[in-house]
């Protein structure tokens, strides 16, 4: 009987759909929740670089299940946000309906691959019965507050206790205030007054900021969401505009979500690039008198932790999101109003933009040396201050700035490192100057030691249609939450969701607005401001509903609240979850702040989210590459272009992958039919034939490099995709696709399907194996349970390899061997074992059988058997005694009768010898 995947694939895929096998319920078992990072339903479905994390998931599911846990693998989509959004604007459709296609092609796909979720755990981040949850800890965010001495949220309502009792003078809040009252005060204040104080203790605010705003895509967009000044998604212009948006108060916890990272198990690189994000930084904070052409009085709070340079200070820089940007620069006033619209926020960018405020500061030892004072955003300001002291003798970026302006360079660190031109620290190094001049800054109140942190407070709003509403109406312009008996608040039908002039598309809503008398939504016409007030029209950003969507997984279909007490306390926290690292300074911040709040609040027990944290390497693909004249309608054959067309600038234009030739030959008849807006551009050949560049890089729809895995799985099965993508590599690391090494593994599973049968017909013998075979068994279990156990997935499959190869060589069949061989396979590939495990005459899926144990007594050996291979390939066997000395097991296997054979005509490159596992050698 031949291997016919095609057949075999679909039983079994039909079998679990029937019979509901992946279906988890809380037991008496051990727990283990395993996650992938949240997708969201693309156009054009899965590509197999997604698959790779799915793929990897579902193997180490499979293996913990058989390591008898309870395993939770649940699937859904953020099917809120911007993706969705743009693909329903580019396809003219709603994105509702967008939505459910494209879910429904990402199932299909999901399902061939024979991935083990729970798909009765499904969830959307944009059905109501999900979103309503979503508002709903909106709304406690909003209620709440954040002390500073517990490091904890805390209901508003305890704060508002305190402004009775004794006003803010005990109050250590993270806030936006500097106001000062006592609780005489407080009551005195109206309603309004009041809740504008609240509004600024509140960890979700309203307030006025600079943002990164995209025209092309007319919303904001997180830090996160922004690549080089351009937006991530559609490589659109982004640029700093100031607007009304709420945010919510992530800062409060920076302290907290660096601690956090001693307690996620995950790359040092990850947990760099989160503390980098978060920026936490020791130093001493500077107040600085302004000198004004008026002479009105203001101060500008420096923060440095290199106090010791600021001898070479000669320019302060604010933002222009700092308070005295428009009171100080008021002469500069359309100046500053023109920088702030047009000035891009790419840091990296070669054009340096700044204003000079016409007004200075003393330097705090020289009093009558004057800094100027200018506005920009070429340099990052510190996020507290929004201010930077600019050190150009000793800062790359401030080096340019003063050079650009025409502002003093002071040079104060000699080539030993110790301060020059620094007055009293002159001779010391850089950590003796630093010691000193903290202790003068402070004892002459010039200055105070602090602590400071780059991140932001997350900006909440978007300016789109497609994501959930806010569930806040302005009573008066002052915010008040939609009563959350009545959530959700459901997104609106409106005729047109595109953004248009950077209002909101919900401006556009017909019936948006809230009767406060009747608690329910009532057209726009009726708003009176006395019974009937507007809603908000901006919605909330995506990563909203993709920050606690982990704990909705452990109890889907409740009701009555977001999670039961004691389903959270069985599951807890993800256990692994995987996802790539580009989330790593979005998302995950984003999750760890929102989980961290759930718990301050007693909905949850657990600080962190994730326990473990692995990021899969990238899948890299060859792109294809042509080049245009710039301004000219001619293409040029890529070899030709650093020959006598140099002299040219050109465009680079990506082409898909099915536009070309085997020789990299651009099949221009087939373009010109893709692309008509080239029909009747001029093709400048090389050698008769116009040829592209590949470029080895990540797969990306944008790149036209993507492969699709149905292809894939259509030709050779999903096993053999699957065991594909697991043996590529090391799962963290990138690695190339390369479809000609597909048949490897393919030829592989069809030996291992041959162990099983002969002559056509399934064959197992119940003969007791021997020592030597049990021997063998019971160490390639160890080593593949290890190999699993600490993801290395790859030598997993290498070492299934070496028992197949090792097991052929030996003609055995015995059943005491091949059913082990099977369960040790099946996390791999799933729907070969299955079939195996039922002609090995089981009655249940082989998923709900153990994981084979190894047995001791076979593997303390005196004898090392080593599979000697060339190329690659097994050629005979050799045994060594365990103690031999590798140099000597070197010579005997160059110096053997079948390595002479197979040396033959040929030339040796090179011997690898693994120790007490291969010897692999190279030859030519």
């Amino acid at each position: 009987m031949e291997y016919n995947f095609r057949e075999i694939e679909k039983r079994w895929q039909i079998y679990w759909k029937k019979h509901n096998i992946f279906h988890t319920k809380e037991n008496k078992k051990r727990k283990y929740y395993i996650l992938n990072m949240f997708p969201y339903p693309s156009g054009t479905g899965l590509h197999v670089g997604h698959c790779l994390g799915y793929i990897a998931s579902d193997v180490y599911a499979r293996y913990k299940r058989a390591k008898k846990y309870n395993v939770l693998n649940p699937i859904g989509f953020d099917s809120f946000g911007l993706p969705a959004e743009q693909y329903a604007i580019q396809t003219g459709k709603h994105p509702y309906d967008t939505t459910l296609e494209n879910s429904r092609i990402y199932k299909k796909q999901i399902n061939k691959i024979g991935l083990s979720f729970d798909w009765d755990r499904e969830l959307y981040t944009s059905n109501p019965n999900y979103y309503r949850w979503t508002q709903w800890m909106f709304i406690q965010i909003f209620n709440s507050w954040y002390d500073k001495n517990s490091e904890k949220a805390k209901p508003i309502s305890i704060l508002i206790k305190e402004f009775n009792k004794n006003g803010n003078k005990f109050v250590n809040a993270n806030t936006t205030s500097n106001y000062k009252f006592d609780s005489k005060t407080w009551k005195q204040f109206s309603f309004y007054k009041k809740e504008s104080v609240l509004l600024d203790y509140r960890l979700a605010f309203l307030c006025k900021n600079t943002v990164n705003w995209c025209p092309d895509l007319g919303t904001v967009l997180a830090n996160d969401e922004i690549k080089n000044g351009k937006s991530e998604r559609g490589g659109y212009p982004v640029y700093q505009k100031k607007m009304l948006q709420w945010h919510i108060r992530i800062s409060a916890y920076a302290e907290r979500l660096i601690k956090g990272l001693n307690f996620i198990k995950c790359s040092q690189s990850l947990k760099k690039l989160q503390y980098n994000w978060i920026g936490k930084s020791t130093g001493i904070s500077v107040l600085l008198k302004v000198i004004t052409p008026v002479e009105e009085i203001h101060q500008i709070e420096l923060f440095t932790s290199h106090p010791e340079m600021i001898f070479g200070m000669t320019f302060i820089i604010l933002s222009p999101n700092h308070p005295l940007s428009v009171k100080i620069s008021l002469p500069h006033k359309n100046g500053l109003t023109s920088f702030s619209k047009e000035f891009s926020i790419n840091e990296n960018t070669k054009n340096i933009y700044g204003i000079f405020t016409g007004n200075y500061v003393f330097h705090p030892f020289f009093p009558k040396k004057r800094i100027p004072i200018y506005i920009s955003n070429f340099i990052s300001v510190n996020q507290k201050t929004q201010s930077v002291i600019g050190i150009p003798g000793h800062e790359e970026k401030s080096k340019k700035f003063a050079k650009k302006f025409g502002i003093e360079i002071i040079k104060i660190l000699d080539f030993n490192k110790k301060c020059i031109n620094s007055n009293f620290l002159n001779g010391l190094t850089r950590k003796q100057a630093k010691e000193k001049i903290i202790k003068i800054l402070v004892k002459n109140k010039i200055g105070s030691l602090k602590t400071s942190y780059k991140i932001r407070d997350a900006i909440f709003s978007r300016q789109r249609y497609w994501g959930e509403p806010i569930p806040i109406y302005f009573k008066n312009k002052i915010p008040k939450t939609i009563p959350v008996d009545k959530l959700p608040l459901i997104l609106p039908e409106i005729d047109n969701f595109h953004p248009k002039d950077g209002k909101p598309p919900l401006v556009r809503a017909k019936n948006w607005a809230w009767d406060e008398k009747d608690m329910k939504i009532v057209p726009n016409i009726l708003i009176d401001h006395k019974n009937v007030f507007p809603i908000e029209t901006s919605t909330m950003p995506s990563w909203a509903g993709s920050s606690w969507y982990f704990l909705r997984y452990m109890d889907v279909h409740n009701n009555q609240f977001f999670i039961d007490k004691k389903k959270e306390n069985y599951w807890k926290n993800v256990d692994l979850y995987i996802g790539g690292s580009e989330h790593s300074t979005g998302h995950l911040i984003y999750a760890r702040f929102w989980h961290k709040f759930l718990l301050d609040r007693g909905w949850i027990t657990t600080e962190e989210p994730f326990k473990k944290i692995l990021n899969q390497g990238m899948i890299l693909s060859y792109s294809a590459i042509i080049i245009k004249v710039i301004g000219e309608n001619i293409f040029l054959s890529y070899g030709l272009k650093n020959k006598k067309h140099a002299y040219f600038s050109f465009q680079e234009i990506y082409v898909d992958l099915s536009l070309i030739k085997e020789n990299n030959e651009l099949n221009i008849h087939k373009f010109k039919k893709c692309r008509p807006e080239f029909y009747s551009s001029v093709f400048i050949l090389e050698r008769g034939a116009f040829f592209c560049k590949r470029k080895l890089e990540k797969m990306s729809k944008s790149k036209y490099n993507v492969i699709n895995p149905d292809d894939i799985y259509d030709k050779y099965g999903s096993d053999t995709f699957r065991l594909y993508e697991m043996f590529l590599g090391p799962i963290n690391q990138s690695k190339p696709w390369d479809e000609k090494k597909i048949n490897g593994i393919k030829n592989f599973l069809i030996k291992f399907w041959c162990l099983f049968h002969k002559n056509k017909t399934f064959q197992v013998s119940e003969t007791n194996p021997t020592f030597q075979e049990l021997e063998f068994l019971h160490s390639s279990i160890k080593k593949i349970q290890n190999k699993i156990k600490s993801f290395s997935w790859n030598t997993s499959i290498s070492l299934l390899m070496i028992m197949t190869n090792q097991l052929t060589l030996l003609k055995c069949n015995k059943r005491k061997i091949l059913e082990p061989l099977v369960q040790l396979i099946a996390p791999f590939a799933p729907h070969i074992s299955e079939e195996l495990w039922y002609k090995l005459g089981k009655k249940k899926s082989v998923l709900f059988y153990d994981f084979p144990v190894f047995n001791p007594k076979y593997i303390v050996k005196k004898e090392i058997t080593y599979p000697i291979m060339f190329n690659g390939k097994l050629k005979f066997l050799e045994k060594f005694d365990s103690n031999t000395p590798i140099e000597k097991i070197k010579n005997k296997i160059l110096n053997h009768p079948k390595t002479k054979f197979f040396l033959k005509e040929k030339t040796l490159q090179k011997l690898i010898l693994i120790p007490k596992k291969i010897i692999n050698i190279l030859i030519k």
